[in-house]
């Protein structure tokens, strides 16, 4: 007997009310799971910033590195979700639950096979720094922590790839719920192990780095566990049959996942480029932006959950021959996404430096410029928050259709084409410092969510000329 499969909406379009509740009800647990999920590194960043404004320096052009990596394999790996849901939709398809699994072992071995090159640009992050004109002394401070972390590379992707099947099927609570295991393991286990608590030895930021590779390698064996052992999920696990990569199914994961990857790249780097740009005006730039882009990450959490509900809802309906359904779960998901940025846009303009605060003590001598900068750079955050809960959505309904190259043509424009010239120029050449920088960000932003959603509503309004 074949398990559940989502259920997708036929004949007659089901209203937009139940289009909403259906999207927040995926949409929310993905989204607690993305705040969750920031909220690890949110704690090494809070921690690193106990230690003093230069190891949150350091930290952050380490994690920086990082990430821009981890954003990429995600992007690809990503793509197992509107895969997996597009099988799910399909009306009569057969083996529908073999086909699945095939999608998320082959997931799996595309992100090993992902975290060899990636792990070994993070062993050599001291000169790779310095090649990108850091400060000697800062590369020096971020080796450490980063051969700690880059450990959690494997295991992170191994993670989305989980993440996307149970998305895919509709039950995203439990991603929520190992997520929240990772925030608390993280917690205790980068507090004993950066200051030396619990009978651990103090190993600073190096401590962080370990903690947090620890942390992500449980939470892939749990998760993992979870599905294995559930009833919906662990046919799909066992008839997929983890075998050899399969070098076709790896192939069509690569042609749907790469320019998805590409595009988080062109999004994710222009704000690491931007890192590098503080890097050049001093450490107290580099702190105050390294804060302000983490709250901003945590508001983006939201829509990035919605877009990823946007991505399962566009590929059921898309599977399924049903236009309207396309339409109505996209223009939903874009609805919600940008109607919670407005709350943080109004939390970051009016309080931002309480939020500061919680980073950095905006009284003490030493962190106060740090603070006071990070404050203003919040108040440009609210603005652009806007514009990125519009264009993340969008482009996870057009995720769902398996639209990923023009997205990247319009991120590409939107970030380099537009936000870093102007991030040069009114940083620098206009001498508006962190600020100018991030003014130019804002810009880009507000294009690529312009055009994004323009390319939706082109691709689904072709989708029902070719269903119809």
């Amino acid at each position: 007997m074949s398990p559940p499969t989502p259920s997708v909406s036929r004949g007659r379009a089901a209203p937009w009310r139940d289009e909403v509740r259906a999207t927040v009800a995926l949409g929310l647990p993905l989204a607690l799971s993305q705040v969750a999920q920031i909220a690890i590194q949110t704690t090494d960043v809070v921690m690193m910033g106990w230690l003093g404004p230069e190891s949150l320096a350091a930290g952050g052009l380490a994690a920086n590195l990082f990430v821009t990596q981890l954003i990429f394999g995600m992007g690809i790996l990503t793509a197992v979700s509107p895969i997996a849901a597009q099988i799910l939709g399909a009306p009569g398809r057969r083996g529908k639950v073999r086909d699945v699994g095939r999608t998320v072992y082959q997931g799996l071995w595309m992100a090993t096979l992902l975290s060899v090159p990636f792990m070994i640009v993070c062993w050599y992050v001291r000169p790779v720094l310095i090649a990108l004109g850091q400060d000697p002394h800062l590369a020096a401070l971020a080796e450490p922590y980063m051969r700690g972390l880059l450990w959690a590379m494997p295991p992170v992707l191994w993670f989305i790839v989980l993440r996307g099947f149970v998305s895919a099927l509709s039950r995203p609570r439990a991603v929520f719920l190992v997520t929240l295991w990772g925030v608390l393991f993280n917690a205790l286990a980068v507090y004993a192990l950066m200051f030396g608590k619990f009978g651990f030895p103090a190993l600073g930021l190096p401590g962080a780095g370990i903690a947090s590779a620890c942390v992500y390698a449980s939470m892939a064996i749990v998760l993992f566990a979870y599905a294995w052992m559930d009833r919906q999920f662990r046919p799909y696990l066992r008839l997929g049959g983890p075998a050899w990569p399969e070098w076709a199914a790896i192939r069509e994961i690569a042609r749907v996942g790469t320019p998805i990857g590409f595009m988080w790249v062109a999004e994710g780097g222009v704000f690491s480029v931007a890192m590098l740009l503080m890097g050049l005006l001093g450490a107290t730039e580099i702190a105050a932006h390294q804060i302000a882009l983490q709250c901003a990450a945590i508001a983006f959490m939201v829509p990035l959950g919605m877009s990823q509900a946007a991505t399962v809802r566009v590929g059921l309906a898309a599977g399924a021959g049903d236009a309207a359904g396309v339409r109505r779960a996209g223009w939903t998901a874009v609805a919600l996404g940008t109607a919670f940025m407005a709350f943080t846009c109004l939390l970051f303009l009016f309080g931002g430096r309480a939020v500061v605060g919680l980073f950095l003590d905006s009284g003490a001598s030493a962190t106060r410029p740090a603070a006071i900068l990070a404050a203003k750079l919040l108040v440009i955050a609210g603005v652009f928050q806007l514009f990125d809960g519009a264009q993340s959505t969008a482009a996870g309904a057009l995720r769902g259709l398996k639209d990923t190259r023009v997205p990247l043509a319009i991120a590409i424009f939107g970030y380099w084409i537009v936000a870093f010239p102007l991030a040069i120029a009114l940083g620098f050449a206009f001498r508006g410092g962190a600020v100018g920088i991030w003014i130019g960000l804002a810009a880009g932003l507000a294009v690529a969510a312009a055009l994004l959603s323009l390319r939706f509503r082109w691709a689904s309004t072709a989708f029902a000329r070719g269903a119809s």
